[in-house]
């Protein structure tokens, strides 16, 4: 059985920091990628960033370049995305995925997702 579980969102001020957490289950870690996703209320879904488990090549969108660091331990089968200086425009629900590969931040070919980790900006 395959699982996802996304932990670490929460309420925090702009400027701040948060680490989400993508733990999961029921397959070889080490032989897929994992990509983080993002939806806000009325507004499209946005791939944020992938790491290759494998090999730890990583990917981000231009928005969160500078600000956000994907990693993994593939120890604890669990991805980190460590999200700093925060702003308003990324309140969204933050979801992992697996994926293929890791060749951008993109979400397609997702075979499996979580119920994704609320992440709320305030100004």
């Amino acid at each position: 059985e395959v699982q996802l579980v996304e932990s670490g969102g929460g309420l925090v001020q702009a400027g701040g920091s948060l680490r989400l957490s993508c733990a999961a289950s029921g397959f070889t870690f080490d032989d897929i990628a994992i990509v983080w996703f993002r939806q806000a209320p009325g507004k499209e879904r946005e791939g944020v960033s992938c790491i290759s488990c494998g090999d730890g090549t990583t990917h981000y969108t231009d928005p969160v370049k500078g600000r956000f660091t994907i990693s993994s331990d593939n120890a604890k089968n669990t991805v980190y995305l460590e999200m700093n200086h925060l702003k308003p425009e990324d309140t969204a629900v933050y979801y992992c995925a697996t994926v293929p590969v890791c060749s951008g931040p993109y979400y397609y070919g997702m075979d499996h997702w979580g119920k994704g980790t609320l992440v709320t900006v305030s100004s």
